[in-house]
């Protein structure tokens, strides 16, 4: 399977693809490439309805060019972090931040979360974040302030009395809490409107059958996490085959 970066013929055939309205996994199929390349190179260059292979050329080029500019001169790059690939990290980087996209976080928030997570110590600070995503600090603020409201995120203070962005793991639990709780208020809200226009009457019977759906979907979920929560706090065990090794 081909590596390294997409050629502009290649992005021609991805917005070709696009036009036909082919699939990304076809798409992906047709070039030889991951799914997820193709994925992460159409979200990050407008989306499906708007890719321009062209544009997305050129804005790729732009993005190696600060990178190039941005590395330090004369010095030695610091060695990889416990060994590992640091293009292979950034690729997933990419990846993570293509994936909470398409699941509905604003691109900025979404660069902002795939960061925390990919770090060792899941914590940042503003200048910290500013420096790896190469961005402004406004942009950084106003990330940690839609993700601070969405309990994705929360912010403490070190011993340096800096403040630091964490997304540690039991943010996720609170947020999946948070969003069932929010659908909650949908399905309540559905319900009063049974009243408004009528029970017995054809909106009212599809108002009560949206709430009921939506209680037992956001119930089920805050069930199931309360009951998964202790994973998010239990070391992974090894693999049965990985202990073989080592015996």
């Amino acid at each position: 399977m081909p590596g390294g970066r997409l050629s502009q013929q290649e992005r021609q055939q991805i917005a070709l693809g696009l036009a036909d309205g082919l699939a990304y996994a076809e798409i992906a199929r047709r070039l030889d490439r991951p799914t997820s390349t193709v994925t992460r190179e159409v979200m990050r260059n407008g989306g499906p309805t708007a890719y321009r292979a062209d544009l997305a050329h050129r804005a790729t080029e732009r993005r190696s060019h600060r990178r190039r500019q941005a590395a330090p001169r004369g010095a030695e790059a610091p060695p990889p972090v416990h060994g590992r690939d640091t293009e292979a990290v950034r690729e997933f980087e990419e990846t993570l931040t293509t994936v909470f996209m398409q699941n509905g976080t604003p691109k900025m928030m979404a660069r902002v979360m795939a960061c925390l997570c990919v770090s060792d110590t899941g914590s940042l600070t503003a200048s910290e974040l500013v420096g790896r995503l190469q961005v402004s600090p406004a942009s950084i603020s106003k990330a940690v302030a839609f993700l601070d409201s969405q309990g994705l995120v929360r912010r403490e203070r070190d011993d340096a009395r800096r403040e630091r962005y964490v997304i540690d793991d039991d943010v996720w639990y609170q947020s999946m809490v948070a969003s069932a709780r929010g659908t909650l208020q949908v399905a309540e809200t559905a319900r009063q409107g049974v009243a408004v226009l009528g029970s017995g009457t054809p909106a009212a019977e599809r108002l009560e059958n949206i709430a009921r759906f939506l209680d037992y979907i956001s119930e089920s979920i805050i069930r199931a996490a309360d009951q998964a929560r202790e994973v998010l706090h239990t070391a992974p065990t090894a693999p049965a085959d990985a202990d073989a090794d080592t015996e």
